[in-house]
């Protein structure tokens, strides 16, 4: 009887705690740790998809920056968010540079944990466009002078002119949505300005510094912020961190995306395809290379890449092969050693942080390439034309001697053999004939136009 009351009071007991248990606030975190790139820009978009309901977003970065469209695609996600989002540059010793400042300043609440900075946020031109040069600073005329301070950086391009205009403006129409200082966001756009934690909240770029999570919620509480639905009140005391942990395609599309893996599966897909091609009947380098290059034409959706640098690459391929074809004393493969590194390097745009291929890789794989493709390749290739020394194949086209008169079949005798061969032509004895084309033991044969000798006993 006891033993039945204990269990009823505990049952209540879990009943009256359960509702207060599910409506304990929820906070979901999600770590951007490196480049921002489309598999991120996914997956963050996603996850805040998952976070409708709860009580807060917390994204916390520590990013070099990365591509301009995931970065809008990020914002976009933030922007319609019904739950407030938080931007939060930590640990200590992270940064929010670049793509990292725009979505700091598009985030409901802007923090950051102390020694950590962000800002330099101009845009770099896809492709490889040159910069501009930037302008010299003027000496003064004295020891004595005082010098003046250098001017905004100008451009005679127009599409760079362009694209930092447009930067500009669109950074600081997230400052005025957000409330935050307009004017040093466009200097981060324009000159490259950045700012470490302390500075950045004496100038209104953030809201708050907070060295940790329980530290951030903390600092949070009671905070009022605008979503698309409208005005909410932050309740943070007690809040439950979520952590969200990324999808396998998120990983895999993370791992193919980046442009030395990408770079390298094209190469791998070429070359097996080559390999393929050259020697039907292998499969295994077929298989590798059409999983290798559609991969590759999958990563390169979602990447800045540039057309003429992969022309240049499959130019340099084809003279480094046809080097090893017609011999052409190195300018073949010299030029298409050149065109290999010249595509390698414009392929994607060196200029933002985390998408550029390796210049080692680079160097490595086109010594490797060229090594291969214009010594090993040709070596296989004068050496399939040489001439068979062995086997049935061997006697095809030899020459040899009739040791008898016949019609149609008869002996004849080749590279001291005797063998029994037949002929659609008569052939007399002692007379050179050629052998094209073996049946078993019995060789086809012709007879030579050639004047007829005494077979030697």
């Amino acid at each position: 009887m006891h033993r039945v009351f204990s269990v009823l009071i505990l049952t209540a007991l879990m009943l009256i705690a359960a509702p207060s248990i599910q409506s304990a606030p929820v906070a979901r975190l999600y770590d951007i740790q490196g480049a921002i790139g489309p598999a991120v820009a996914e997956d963050i978009e996603h996850a805040i998809a998952d976070a409708q309901g709860q009580s807060l977003f917390i994204l916390r970065m520590d990013t070099p920056g990365g591509l301009d469209l995931a970065m809008r695609r990020i914002i976009q996600a933030i922007l319609a968010s019904a739950v407030p989002v938080i931007a939060y540059v930590a640990p200590q010793g992270a940064r929010a540079a670049s793509a990292g400042t725009y979505i700091l300043y598009a985030s409901h609440i802007a923090a950051m944990a102390s020694a950590t900075n962000l800002g330099a946020a101009t845009p770099v031109q896809i492709g490889g466009m040159p910069r501009p040069d930037r302008p010299k600073p003027e000496m003064p005329a004295s020891p004595n002078a005082t010098r003046k301070s250098p001017a905004p950086e100008s451009t005679d391009n127009p599409m760079q002119h362009k694209m930092i205009n447009d930067a500009a403006a669109y950074i600081r129409s997230l400052a005025q949505l957000r409330g935050r200082n307009a004017e040093w966001a466009e200097q981060a756009v324009r000159n490259a300005a950045s700012l470490s934690a302390d500075q950045a909240l004496k100038q209104n770029v953030i809201d708050v510094i907070a060295d940790d999570i329980p530290q951030l919620l903390s600092r949070l509480d009671g905070r009022t912020v605008v979503t698309s639905l409208g005005k909410i009140t932050l309740k943070t005391q007690s809040m439950v961190i979520e952590t969200v942990e990324r999808s396998w395609r998120s990983r895999l599309l993370a791992v193919i995306s980046d442009p030395n893996v990408a770079y390298i599966l094209m190469l791998l897909g070429m070359y097996g395809l080559f390999f393929e091609l050259a020697n039907p009947g292998f499969v295994l380098p077929g298989v590798i290379g059409g999983i290798s290059l559609l991969l590759a034409l999958f990563a390169f959706q979602v990447l800045p890449v540039n057309i003429a640098g992969l022309g240049l690459i499959v130019l340099g391929i084809a003279f480094m092969v046809a080097e090893a074809f017609i011999p052409s004393f190195g300018a073949l493969g010299l030029g298409g050693v050149i065109a290999f590194v010249a595509g390698s390097i414009m392929l994607m745009d060196t200029g933002v942080p985390g998408y550029g291929v390796s210049m080692l890789l680079i160097g490595s794989v086109a010594f490797v390439s060229a090594l291969f493709f214009i010594l090993i390749t040709g070596m296989a290739i004068r050496a399939r034309m040489r001439p068979v020394v062995s086997g049935a194949e061997e006697l095809l086209h030899e020459s040899g001697i009739a040791l008898e008169s016949f019609e149609q079949h008869g002996r004849v005798q080749v590279h001291g053999e005797t063998w029994q061969a037949s002929s659609d032509y008569a052939v007399r004895q002692g007379a050179p004939i050629q052998v094209t084309g073996r049946d078993g033991l019995m060789l086809k044969i012709t007879p030579l136009p050639h004047k007829t000798t005494e077979v030697r006993s």
